[in-house]
This record gives C-alpha cells, sequence and structure tokens, in this order.
C-alpha cells in the first residue's frame, strides 16, 4: 500500500475533493513533493484540524 499519493488518490481515500485536499495542505502546512502527499502525515493534520475546531467551539 502506496503512503505518498497523488491529490486525486488521496481525496478518494480521505472522501474529499481533490481541490478540498490541496486547500487542506495549504491550511496546515502538508508539503506536496514531486505532485505527492504522504497519506498519515495529511490525515494527522486533518485530525487535529478537527479537534482544534472542537475545543473552539466547546469554549465558547
Amino acid at each position: 500500500m502506496a503512503n505518498h499519493l497523488t491529490p486525486t488518490e488521496l481525496a478518494r481515500e480521505a472522501g474529499l475533493g481533490r481541490r478540498e485536499v490541496l486547500s487542506k495542505c495549504l491550511e496546515n502546512g502538508v508539503p506536496i513533493f514531486k505532485g505527492r502527499i504522504d497519506k498519515s502525515l495529511f490525515m494527522a493534520s486533518v485530525r487535529q484540524g478537527k479537534q482544534k475546531q472542537r475545543a473552539a467551539s466547546a469554549s465558547t
């Protein structure tokens, strides 16, 4: 199983759109190297972003 995927492949696996994958990479600082994204790094950053959103909404 590959760990470095194209944005299209990663979008399929994550259940997101290709543009959404690219925007989340830019938001979270996930590097795109030679058109490929590290799947585990991307998924970890998405999970962390969701946790931050929950914490922010719980504190307000």
